[in-house]
């Protein structure tokens, strides 16, 4: 019996072996079909597909056998992928000088007497390991066994650049999720560090003007009017990256019953509705249950685009509500300045703004709505929106019914 030898860039193929992240893994119904078809279309009793790491052959899909590994010293497919372009075939391995003292060709039940393998390549053509059959008589494929067997093995070849690829996405995905959850607590803390002196600025700007109104004049009084308005610009700018970034934390919360009037009454006192504005709410008082504080956020968020975007005398907003099954279906409808339809899909982006101003005169931060897509989602719903211009807007979101815990 002669041992494989090593092939020339065996360092390299380990490493791409390697990359694969496929040994040791769990079966898979696609490569055990492959292996399945293999042995049908040969023939033959046991068919593997086999991948060579450095001290044994380890089985990924196997037929007619319950072994899983075996020492690379005694493999046949150690043989086979020192000729990546070859496929071989020992018809009898008794009679050939690398296998005639193989333990496997002189067990005492089922001897392996015949084998045939195609070597799997990757992409730089290195031979990673086989898909091969055997049998435990003297057999030979003909001609058409043989090319179906070349066939099966780019399959397994396929199946292997993919499982190499989806690795390569996993280690992205992760590195991406680790760069956005520092970037996270980077903008959080930043926000929260920014506040204090914020409002420090403006109460400060308050006590000068109260103070030294007189001695500042009508030109000293501007620039201090020109700081507060800007501070409280950048505050509320702020405000909804905090509340962007903390949406996460409100999702988590838990789910609670509560009354759908209660929560609109809440919100309309936060919002500190005058008389220039009607809110129409739902007929019916309905109970619920929900994650109050993500819903309490989604409408804050909405109520008040409503009553900022409005150029009308009289602005009015109606909330409706419905329910089946699984999902509770809010509306939120105005008569506002509209959307125009090209911008439609684009402002539930993160700092994504239409570039117009709000009945105050101030241009939008592209947080708001990012927030409230976010929320919606995380409690299993969708959001869509419809709008004409001058005319309104209306808002249609779902949210999936829960329990409480």
């Amino acid at each position: 019996m002669l041992q494989p030898a090593v092939p020339l860039q065996e360092l390299k193929r380990l490493s791409s072996l390697k990359d694969t992240n496929i040994l040791n893994t769990a079966p898979e119904a696609e490569f055990d079909n492959i292996a399945k078809l293999a042995s049908y279309i040969c023939k033959t009793p046991i068919s593997l597909i086999s991948l060579i790491s450095e001290n044994k052959q380890w089985f990924k899909s196997k037929v007619g056998t319950t072994i899983c590994d075996a020492g690379r010293e005694v493999s046949f497919c150690g043989h086979t992928i020192l000729e990546p372009e070859q496929l071989m075939e020992v018809k009898d391995t008794r009679k050939d000088e690398r296998f005639k003292d193989n333990p496997f060709a002189h067990t005492q039940d089922d001897p392996i007497l015949f084998y045939a393998g195609v070597p799997l390549l990757d992409f730089d053509g290195l031979a990673l390991g086989t898909l091969c059959v055997l049998d435990t008589k003297v057999n030979k494929l003909d001609h058409s066994q043989k090319e179906a067997l070349k066939a099966l093995g780019k399959q397994v070849e396929m199946l292997l650049e993919l499982h190499r690829k989806n690795n390569h996405l996993e280690q992205v995905k992760k590195e991406l999720n680790l760069h956005n959850k520092l970037l996270k607590n980077f903008a959080a803390n930043v926000s929260h560090d920014i506040k204090m002196p914020l409002a420090s600025m403006i109460i400060t700007t308050d006590i000068l003007k109260a103070k030294y109104s007189k001695k500042l004049g009508p030109e000293g009084r501007n620039y201090l009017h020109y700081l507060k308005q800007s501070s409280l610009k950048l505050s509320d700018y702020v405000n909804g990256v905090l509340n962007f970034y903390e949406s996460d934390s409100t999702a988590k919360s838990t789910s609670e019953e509560f009354e759908l009037k209660e929560l609109f009454e809440e919100i309309i006192d936060m919002l500190h509705i005058t008389e220039d504005c009607e809110i129409i709410l739902p007929d019916e008082n309905e109970i619920i249950t929900t994650n109050h504080s993500a819903l309490e956020q989604i409408f804050l968020n909405l109520l008040g685009n409503s009553i900022k975007y409005n150029n009308k005398e009289k602005i009015k907003i109606e909330i409706d509500y419905k329910k089946d099954t699984n999902y509770y279906y809010f509306i939120v409808k105005d008569n506002g300045i509209g959307i125009p339809e090209e911008k439609q899909g684009e402002i539930f982006r993160l700092f994504t703004t239409l570039q117009v101003l709000d009945r105050r005169g101030n241009k939008g931060k592209g947080i708001g709505l990012s927030t409230v897509k976010k929320l919606v989602k995380s409690l299993g719903g969708t959001i869509k929106v419809q709008s004409v211009l001058d005319v309104g807007t209306t808002f249609t979101f779902s949210i999936k019914r829960t329990t409480t815990n």
